[in-house]
């Protein structure tokens, strides 16, 4: 039958969805071998968020239930509680003006500063909440606070003397809720505004309005009189330093008078001296002279050293040389024209205008020799002027140096009456603003919003414990099922075990609980006996499972023909061993399989009960011989009602079961059964209390374990796997039976409408 199987198909094992972390898994030794620690710990380093939800998923019940509790928890906490009432009110606060009437000047402290990580408004926050006005805020609203700086004495006896505590101050309910409002007082700044919001919380809920309407106008009253007491301090400030302020200007004043008339200084205004005002002139009049002077000796120079013929260029201011020079040139031309003409020198038209020529060049000299005197004149005149000025400019500068000293410790004495007159005169404008100021008595703080008596309670708050509670009930619940689940050791999904152990799982078998409860609406009934429901009750959902499984194995040993002998076996009692193998071989026979079960559970056999066969000879008998023949094993096998499914009984129970099977005979005997059936399935004890699935395994083609769901834990599968490990016995895979799919949503749901398939088939 093996043409039945595609060749392109894989064992249901490999159809699993896969772990996270199964890829690193595979390629990973298992944790039984020596690298088991160190794989362990990736393993539980790589938890991924979606497998904590998917265990929620599993304990949505559990979770639903804690959150319900949570939520009726959190209802019922309120019932009791007092009702606790807040009452608000806003405050502007604007800042001062300085400048108004220059007070700014006489203020020595700057309320505000120039810190830009401060503002007015933090200022009043902290003033609103200071220890001092809600003392004067309580006193007001009849309950008298202690006062901070006084320590309260200590209890005279009892448990408080011996701890030196302070005796307990007894309080009526009015100063109790009095001192439980100002302890609840909260003062926040609105960003970006001048808003102040106080609020409080109390019992009472006039009483909360009281309280921050009163805080409110104490707030407002004591800004009001500290303004007003600092301005009255700066006006009796400024007067005392006026009066003093007059008495030094009027003795500077006189001290300055006295040593002009001492030092014989005269000025001819209030900043100018008479001898640097006549030095002054001096010295521009001496400038004058010399620049002068300067001009008539470069003009005398150039004209005494020019030659008679450029002269009269040079002295363009003298009409009649100029006149002169002209006509001694036209007689030039005149004789220079006769001459070159037919005229000779001893013409008469030539000796005329020679004669004329000699005249007008003496009267040239006369003139040039007189103009040149005055000009020399001009010159001498000029120098000697220079000379008397800077005579008087050096007297006078004598005599400006000698009073320097003295004008320098007189302008000494001026600049103090100057200050002095200009500090008094500031301080007088200023005292006149400061008795402006306070008459004007404004505050900088506005109510907005008056505190009114709430009409709601904000505690309890149902709503708000109710969600509390809830979330609460959830987030514990989760913590809890988290925990329980990361410490359960237990195997509850099958990529569990291919996680840990790295062996294939053959097949998954659901529980009987959640068979029943999907298969309650099929028209049959459970079979009486599980060991039989693959023949009983076919189409369900847990015979279904058993050929899934039984074709698991047929793929793994398709390609070994010789693979016909399976043990399994389990780490514990009750795995579901029997029942696994007699539905397995039930479902091999099925399909026209030459199946053998043999009993080698030789202390508790049970395959016998199941199909209801004697017991009264069978594999311990055979055991017990010294040779197997073909007849004697072909006398002890019992067919069964099912057609192709044989059975080897267990035989009668002995006390030396597990020396019976290190009998020669046992190998013979699996060489023969091989030989004649397709699968040979043999059901043993839990091996790890007794030996005897290693000695059988050791002999068999593979080794089956099966797991319990939510029952055999990591180190039973783990130390099983390691022993057959070590014997070098072939292990084929894993069944894990008892398997709950609610515990996955998406395989529930896929049963669910499977089965209503099946029950729907078998309806037909």
């Amino acid at each position: 039958m093996d043409h039945l199987i595609p060749p392109h198909s894989e064992p249901q094992s490999l159809a699993i969805i896969p772990h996270p972390v199964l890829s690193k898994a595979a390629k990973q030794p298992y944790p039984g071998s020596r690298y088991g620690a160190e794989w362990n710990d990736d393993v539980q380093s790589e938890v991924s968020v979606l497998q904590y939800w998917r265990i929620v998923c599993r304990q949505k019940k559990t979770v639903f239930g804690a959150a319900l509790v949570g939520l009726v928890l959190g209802f019922l906490v309120g019932i009791p509680m007092k009702p606790v009432y807040k009452a608000r009110t806003s405050l502007e606060v604007l800042s001062f003006n300085d400048d108004f009437m220059n007070v700014k000047e006489t203020n020595p402290v700057s309320a505000n500063g120039n810190s830009s990580e401060t503002s007015a408004e933090e200022n009043q926050a902290k003033l609103l909440q200071s220890e001092s006005l809600i003392h004067l805020v309580c006193s007001r609203l009849g309950y008298r606070r202690t006062n901070p700086d006084i320590q309260p004495d200590v209890a005279p006896s009892g448990w408080r003397a011996w701890m030196h505590l302070a005796a307990p101050v007894e309080m009526t309910e009015r100063e109790r809720l009095v001192s439980k409002a100002s302890e609840n007082l909260k003062v926040q700044v609105t960003a970006r505004t001048h808003i102040l919001e106080a609020t409080t919380e109390s019992s009472d809920r006039r009483l909360a309005a009281d309280f921050l309407n009163t805080l409110a106008a104490e707030f407002i009253r004591e800004s009001m009189e500290a303004r007003w007491n600092a301005t009255e301090k700066t006006g009796e400030w400024l007067r005392k330093e006026i009066e003093g302020a007059r008495a030094r200007l009027r003795s500077a004043e006189d001290d300055l008078q006295a040593y002009a008339r001492q030092s014989g200084l005269i000025f001819s205004d209030d900043n100018s001296n008479v001898a640097t005002e006549k030095l002054q002139n001096m010295q521009q009049v001496l400038l004058a002279a010399t620049s002068d002077r300067i001009a008539k000796q470069s003009r005398f120079e150039l004209l005494k050293a020019s030659p008679a013929d450029a002269l009269p260029d040079l002295l363009t201011d003298e009409p009649s040389l100029r006149e002169t020079s002209s006509k001694i040139n036209d007689l030039r031309r005149q004789i220079a024209v006769f001459t070159a003409s037919v005229y000779t020198p001893s013409y008469s038209k030539v000796k005329e205008a020679q004669a004329e020529l000699v005249i007008l060049q003496a009267a040239f000299a006369r003139d040039r020799a007189d103009i040149l005197k005055r000009i020399e004149g001009n010159y001498r005149e000029a120098v000697r002027k220079e000379t008397l000025l800077a005579d008087a400019y050096d007297s006078q500068v004598r005599e400006v140096t000698g009073q320097s000293e003295k004008t320098i410790q007189y302008n000494i004495l001026k600049r103090d009456v100057e200050s002095s007159r200009q500090l008094y005169d500031n301080m007088l404008q200023q005292m006149k603003h400061a008795a402006i100021a306070a008459a004007v008595n404004v505050s900088n703080v506005r109510v907005v919003d008056k505190a009114e008596v709430p009409r709601r309670s904000i505690s309890p708050n149902f709503t708000i414990n109710s969600v509390l509670g809830l979330l609460a009930g959830i987030f514990v619940s989760v913590i809890v099922v988290i925990i329980r689940d990361q410490t359960d050791q237990s195997f509850r999904q099958p990529e569990d075990i291919k996680l840990w152990t790295d062996l294939p799982v053959l097949g998954t078998i659901p529980s009987a609980a959640v068979a029943l409860k999907l298969q309650s609406r099929s028209r049959g009934n459970l079979p009486q006996q599980p060991a039989l429901i693959s023949l009983q009750h076919k189409p369900s959902l847990t015979a279904e499972a058993f050929r899934s499984t039984l074709a698991s194995i047929l793929f793994l040993t398709a390609k070994a023909r010789s693979t016909k002998v399976l043990v399994f076996t389990s780490g514990n009692v009750a795995d579901g061993k029997t029942t696994s193998i007699t539905n397995i071989a039930i479902a091999a026979a099925e399909i026209g399989k030459r199946v053998l079960i043999i009993d080698a559970d030789l202390r508790r056999p049970r395959i016998h009960e199941v199909f209801d066969l004697p017991n009264g000879c069978g594999l311990s008998t055979l055991l017990l011989l010294d040779e197997v023949s073909e007849k004697s094993l072909q006398a002890l096998i019992q067919a069964t009602e099912i057609s192709g499914l044989h059975v080897l009984t267990a035989g009668p129970a002995t006390e030396s079961a597990g020396h019976l099977l290190y009998a020669p005979s046992l190998s013979a005997l699996l060489r023969q059964v091989r030989d004649e059936y397709d699968l040979v399935l043999v059901d043993t004890p839990p091996m790890l209390n007794m030996p005897d699935a290693r000695i059988v395994g050791a002999l068999a083609d593979a080794v089956v374990l099966i797991v319990r769901a939510s029952q055999t834990d990591r180190a039973t599968l783990l130390s099983a796997r390691e022993r057959f490990n070590e014997d070098q016995t072939n292990v084929l895979g894993t069944i894990l039976n008892g398997w709950d799919p609610t515990r996955t949503p998406h395989e529930y749901n896929y049963y669910r409408e499977y089965q209503h398939y099946l029950t729907a088939s078998n309806g037909r």
